[in-house]
């Protein structure tokens, strides 16, 4: 009866009509807790709701005060904000836990094997696997990396792979990020903030770790120093500066990791090597972890006006010098037109189909894909295919009439420039509102370490979630939040 009462506010509306229902990853059809959440809505039945709106505001004071903020390029207020942050841990069972990092490691090992492959040999090109001009006039490709392979072969030292459920045993790759993936300091902090308003849920429930991230990411790091390195490796992050979006995260994993944090002005090539101002002068950096995009990286190779980068780094990596982490070129990997070869990519390199699914996906630079997109846009979402963020999408079912017109001219006079993909149903999972829970959408980005030697995934991840109701869109820039993700042990 309790249960009943309390998750009476828990529902979608009549469960009937054409809409396809989302799969409720806390209750079953029949309102019954699932496994993983048992323990947990135990607990949340016998607390007082006030204290727990409470605990909520108390977080939001955790965050304010430890500054967690990000900006959002373009509007009027571009202000720091506070990422939204939800007490309600969204909870994966160990087995389920066990097929995504299954999947996520097939991929990641393809993706790598992929760049090492489009700047070598090309032998995926030349067996009709993916288009020659894809990659070719690919904005993302670097003619620069043709022929190098960085230290230890491995491209992308990190990637976040963000990932979507939509049933029992259902979950889909949404994207891959294997540029400059972000996200990773709200993890942490979200579970710091977690262990430390609710201790006695940890005690309760079996939690795998990801405090650990940190130490790890650096170990992986520094394990693929360059041969040159003498001693112990001297790792940096380099950050674009104060007014990056991200530049919280930047700073945090400098300080968690132990690191210098450094901009490009503190840096400069010095007798075939890249050095850091110091107060004894000026020392070798072995491992960059960069957070500036390939374009600004290096002024004499690639924009001459960036004010961001080292003149000369690409020399220095190139001779064998510095690694850098991710590698420039790996951009390409998370383009969308590229994603949409994917399955393909994964079977040419592991010899096995994907663990993990694809979301379907219509490039429109092909002319039928393109009319069958424009023919249906009220169903699908269209994406620009170097787009993130959430920005210059188009999210069919939810727009009006003149939104899908004037995004079909912009479709029709770039076809090239955008993918399309169905809707689909979101899993959702429980947020605290004023008068209970409710379920909102959630997407999961776990975050992955490569190194020559192993791969490293931590459990769970960020799950980001849209808190505006029937809501698909779950980036923070469009109004969305975050929440800790549980792995259970067995």
């Amino acid at each position: 009866m309790v249960l009943a009462m309390l998750f009476a506010l828990y529902s979608y509306g009549p469960k009937s009509g054409n809409a396809p229902l989302a799969f409720d990853e806390m209750l079953t059809a029949e309102d019954l807790p699932r496994p993983p959440y048992k323990t947990y809505q135990e607990w949340y039945a016998a607390q007082d709701p006030a204290h727990l709106i409470q605990k909520s505001q108390d977080a939001e004071s955790i965050f304010r005060k430890t500054g967690i903020t990000f900006a959002v390029y373009g509007h009027a207020d571009s202000s720091e904000k506070l990422i939204p942050f939800d007490i309600i841990p969204r909870i994966i069972s160990a087995r389920e836990w066990r097929k995504l990092a299954q999947g996520i490691e097939q991929r990641v090992l393809a993706l790598n094997a992929f760049l090492d492959d489009i700047y070598h040999k090309q032998e995926i090109i030349r067996a009709g696997r993916i288009p020659r001009e894809l990659i070719e006039k690919n904005e993302a490709f670097l003619p620069e990396m043709i022929g190098f392979k960085p230290p230890g072969g491995v491209y992308t030292h990190i990637v976040g792979t963000d990932i979507v459920r939509t049933g029992e045993d259902q979950f889909y790759v949404l994207e891959d990020n294997a540029r400059t993936p972000s996200g990773v300091s709200y993890m942490l902090e979200n579970r710091e903030t977690m262990m430390q308003m609710f201790p006695e849920l940890f005690a309760m429930n079996k939690v795998q770790r990801v405090e650990d991230y940190p130490y790890l990411l650096r170990q992986s790091l520094a394990s693929l120093a360059p041969p040159g390195c003498k001693g112990k490796p001297r790792v940096a992050v380099l950050t674009p500066g104060i007014y990056n979006s991200a530049y919280y995260e930047h700073s945090f994993l400098a300080d968690t990791m132990g690191v210098e944090l450094v901009e490009g002005s503190d840096l400069r090539v010095i007798d075939g090597k890249v050095k850091m101002r110091t107060t004894r002068g000026y020392e070798a950096i072995d491992v960059l972890y960069r957070r500036v995009d390939d374009d600004f990286l290096d002024p004499l190779t690639f924009r001459p006006d960036s004010a961001l980068g080292i003149p000369g780094i690409m020399d220095v990596y190139r001779s064998g010098n510095i690694t850098i982490a991710n590698a420039p070129g790996t951009g390409i990997s998370d383009d969308k037109a590229i994603y949409s070869y994917m399955p393909e990519i994964v079977e040419f390199y592991t010899g096995r189909k994907p663990l993990l699914e694809n979301v379907p996906t219509w490039r429109c630079s092909e002319p039928d894909s393109l009319k069958y997109v424009l023919e249906h846009l009220e169903e699908l979402v269209v994406k620009e295919v170097h787009g993130s963020g959430g920005y210059g999408m188009l999210v069919g079912p939810t727009a009006s009439k003149k939104e899908r017109a004037d995004f079909a001219e912009k479709l029709s006079a770039r076809p090239s420039n955008y993918i399309a993909q169905p809707t689909l149903s979101l899993s959702t999972v429980p947020i605290l509102v004023n008068k209970g829970i409710a379920p909102r959408h959630v997407d999961l980005r776990p975050y992955v370490l490569v190194s020559d030697k192993e791969v490293k995934i931590i459990p769970g991840g960020l799950t980001r979630v849209a808190l505006k109701k029937g809501s698909l869109v779950v980036n923070s820039s469009q109004g969305g939040g975050t929440k800790d993700t549980w792995v259970l042990e067995d």
